[in-house]
């Protein structure tokens, strides 16, 4: 991990090693508070999503039913009155992804700004840094428990080939949630990604580049990269990891990793995955299920691709 920072932050202020971001307690300053109290709406929802994704079971049983029993409308109906419900907490944990993007672009806006240098940025906006933290821990758990739970895909698959089967045989649609065609189709494609989360923030920060062409890109990969750095030295400095109150902090710490590097990766042109980074075991523990953009790329020596794929 070490010589994978040090690629990423060769470029920019070599202040990072000074800075302890305060992930536990940060309060931000009048300045900041409007952006501060609409991420945490989204966080607070973020903490309801994940508690209702843990908690998602499945319609498994109902549905291999009502496959095997095809003409028997009982079975037909109490598998349909499982997914249904199910059906909408899917919907509402997509709607949410939605939000958080427009969370992390208001982020990004603030803490890509010119004028000063990256840690400088991190360090005066502390409790904006730490709110980005907390959405890329959210989105790594919550892919975390996507990824092991297949119920998610079987329960969406079943619900439209069977609102598909009803149209065709012009039966009513019981349902006051349904999720029109246009919405089916973008739900599809975000839980047939692996992690469509990750792959939510990723887009939302290559495109928030792209909309701010007077906005360096560097201002935007130096914020992830140091921020990347800054995670690295709380962890390995005793008197940083001591301030800790939690040692879940810890794994937050890691998760926070994880995502800005990813991030990073989708934003610059030549990512995170240079011939000139020697990556050691231990990164391809931490992202060996999450999706990169440049890691096949031919810029990425065979070294780092056999040992992460």
């Amino acid at each position: 991990m070490g010589n994978l920072i040090k690629v990423l932050t060769r470029d920019i202020d070599n202040n990072a090693g000074n800075v302890f971001l305060d992930f536990e307690n940060a309060q931000p300053s009048p300045s900041e508070t409007d952006i501060w109290e609409t991420v945490k709406q989204t966080l607070e929802e973020a903490q309801v999503v994940l508690n209702d994704l843990q908690a998602y079971r499945g319609a498994g049983e109902e549905i291999r039913q009502a496959i095997q029993s095809p003409a028997d409308e009982d079975v037909q109906e109490k598998a349909w009155s499982a997914v249904v419900p199910l059906v909408a907490k899917l919907k509402t944990f997509y709607e949410f992804s939605q939000k958080l993007e427009s969370s992390l672009r208001s982020l990004l806006d603030v803490l890509t700004r010119p004028g000063t240098t990256p840690t400088q940025q991190l360090e005066q906006k502390q409790a904006l840094a730490r709110q980005f933290a907390h959405i890329l821990h959210f989105t790594l758990r919550f892919d975390e428990l996507k990824m092991t739970n297949p119920a998610i895909q079987n329960d969406f698959s079943y619900y439209r080939r069977t609102i598909s089967r009803m149209r065709i045989n012009n039966l009513p649609v019981s349902t006051s949630g349904e999720v029109n065609n246009e919405l089916a189709n973008h739900m599809s494609l975000f839980y047939a990604n692996a992690t469509p989360m990750l792959k939510t923030l990723s887009n939302a920060t290559s495109k928030f580049v792209s909309d701010n062409p007077d906005v360096p890109i560097e201002n935007t990969t130096d914020c992830l990269s140091t921020m990347a750095c800054v995670c690295k030295v709380m962890l390995e400095t005793p008197e940083y990891r001591s301030r800790f109150t939690s040692e879940e902090t810890v794994l937050f710490c890691l998760r926070v990793m994880v995502g800005v590097i990813i991030l990073y990766d989708h934003v610059h042109p030549a990512g995170a995955f240079v011939k000139t980074s020697n990556i050691d075991p231990f990164l391809s523990d931490l992202l060996f299920a999450y999706t990169t953009k440049h890691l096949n790329d031919e810029t990425t020596s065979k070294q780092i691709r056999n040992m992460l794929q």
